[in-house]
């Protein structure tokens, strides 16, 4: 964005679906592409706004996507006949479309929960990110678009073996067209396990902050810390990953922003040396295959830090960045004409001897 440093969702969206790097025309271009596809239909809002307030956000976002899933062009072209190597052109506009509408979705879903309904219009002079952060309405600070902009690029793609991107993956190979896929992937991404954890990180951060009872933490006083809440059979959330076994790259370029922006944020100080403590003792247990931070560890801090305290929202804000990887993979999916996703059954007695193997 003018006068920005962190790079815009908009050219990791055209970088996931052609393999190039844009340029920044190209950039500015796909951006206003998305604006002129952002257009919501009045019964969908109806739908939104007239659910109860304590429904919650994930819950709104799917039936939000799924009221939108009239509109399929995919659909649309199927049911009249469309040929199988045109599948990816309406699998294509239908993720385009998606994507230019959820941030006004959920926007619009913000603002009924947690503002009484008073909704700020969109400004199609913005970018993609910049455009949700204003709509938000929290923080008009540039600061506030810019940490969205970064985090909505940095959780947009991710490895095909994630709940969200496999469940996406999964109802689109059935030829179920991107608003219904997508929805199954958002209703994924609510899980504790999936989703949520940025949110439980940093609960652990601000009870964590609580139990220091105002001591400046310090890796002597973290160390004992983490050990005591493992010898106590809880977990530390934040560190490990699935895949990775390195500090996750997402999460050091966050800890390089808040360094920049927030470097003397309370919670910020705490997962700072927490970065430096945690690692050893949970690699001392050696039950842990990767002992650091993953991106969840500060994404929450980075949020609150800027007036986006609501933690029931924070999946929301996952799944409007999630949407761009998820999306780009139906597209390619669909070019490639990949089958039918269909795992082969096993019985009890198969894995009984698998195992005694």
């Amino acid at each position: 964005a003018p006068g920005g440093k962190v790079g815009l969702p908009e050219a990791s969206l055209w970088l996931l679906l052609t393999d190039e790097m844009p340029t920044s025309a190209e950039t500015t271009a796909l951006s206003e592409e998305l604006h002129k596809r952002s257009h919501i239909p009045e019964y969908v809002y109806k739908l939104i706004d007239n659910l109860p307030r304590d429904v919650h956000p994930m819950t709104q976002l799917s039936m939000g996507l799924l009221a939108l899933q009239p509109g399929s062009k995919f659909g649309q072209a199927y049911r009249a006949g469309c040929k199988k190597s045109d599948y990816w052109i309406h699998t294509l506009e239908d993720s385009l479309n998606l994507v230019g509408q959820i941030p006004l979705l959920s926007a619009r879903i913000f603002r009924n929960v947690f503002f009484d309904g008073k909704h700020i219009p969109s400004d199609p002079s913005l970018d993609w990110a910049g455009n949700y952060a204003q709509m938000l309405g929290i923080n008009d600070t540039e600061e506030f678009k810019e940490v969205t902009r970064l985090y909505l690029m940095l959780h947009a793609d991710h490895e095909g073996g994630n709940v969200s991107a496999h469940t996406t993956h999964l109802v689109g190979s059935a030829l179920s067209d991107p608003y219904y896929a997508y929805t199954a992937g958002v209703c994924g991404l609510a899980g504790p396990l999936h989703g949520l954890a940025n949110q439980e990180c940093l609960r652990w951060l601000k009870d964590t902050h609580k139990n220091l009872g105002g001591k400046e933490p310090t890796v002597e006083i973290l160390t004992q810390y983490a050990k005591d809440t493992l010898a106590a059979g809880k977990v530390i959330p934040g560190f490990g990953h699935g895949v990775l076994r390195k500090t996750d790259p997402r999460y050091m370029i966050q800890r390089d922003f808040a360094k920049k922006h927030f470097p003397d944020d309370p919670l910020f100080k705490l997962a700072n040396v927490c970065y430096e403590a945690i690692p050893p003792v949970l690699e001392a247990t050696g039950k842990v295959k990767n002992p650091w931070p993953n991106v969840d560890a500060l994404s929450g801090t980075c949020m609150q830090r800027y007036g986006l305290t609501q933690e029931d929202y924070y999946t929301v804000v996952f799944a409007v960045s999630r949407s761009l990887g998820c999306v780009s993979n139906l597209v390619w999916s669909r070019i490639m004409g990949l089958p039918i996703e269909r795992p082969k059954s096993m019985t009890l007695d198969s894995l009984e001897a698998y195992v005694k193997k």
